[in-house]
């Protein structure tokens, strides 16, 4: 199982920027996928952001071009930059991961979230 702690949230400007992080611990070698997910107020969560092992990313297409997803493997953490922010882009913010384990089955594995408001 993979513990995962996000941090960074807070209250921007539209237009302004916020950069999530997500560190990792645990059983972090069998990682295929860290993902950004997003759940605002009365809405599906929806996925934001995704990298893979191979560093393959993927993004909604909301968030393409302002948002970056990058990983610094030294430090077990991935981190959103979210740049042009919208109000729109207000939720809670939800690192997630898809790991293989030492047994071959999968694990999905959450963090708490991270609440993004953006406002005047």
């Amino acid at each position: 199982q993979v513990q995962l702690v996000e941090s960074g949230g807070g209250l921007v400007q539209p237009g302004g920027t916020l950069r999530l992080s997500c560190a990792a611990s645990g059983s972090i070698s069998g990682i295929r996928t860290i993902s950004w997910y997003r759940q605002a107020l009365g809405k599906l969560h929806e996925m934001v952001a995704q990298i893979t092992s191979g560093g393959t990313t993927n993004y909604a297409d909301s968030v393409k071009g302002r948002f970056t997803i990058s990983r610094e493997n030294a430090k077990n953490t991935v981190y959103l930059q979210m740049n042009s922010l919208k109000i729109e882009d207000t939720a809670v913010y939800i690192c997630n991961t898809l790991s293989r384990t030492v047994t071959g089955a999968w694990s999905n594995d959450w963090g708490q979230g991270t609440q993004v408001t953006v406002s005047s």
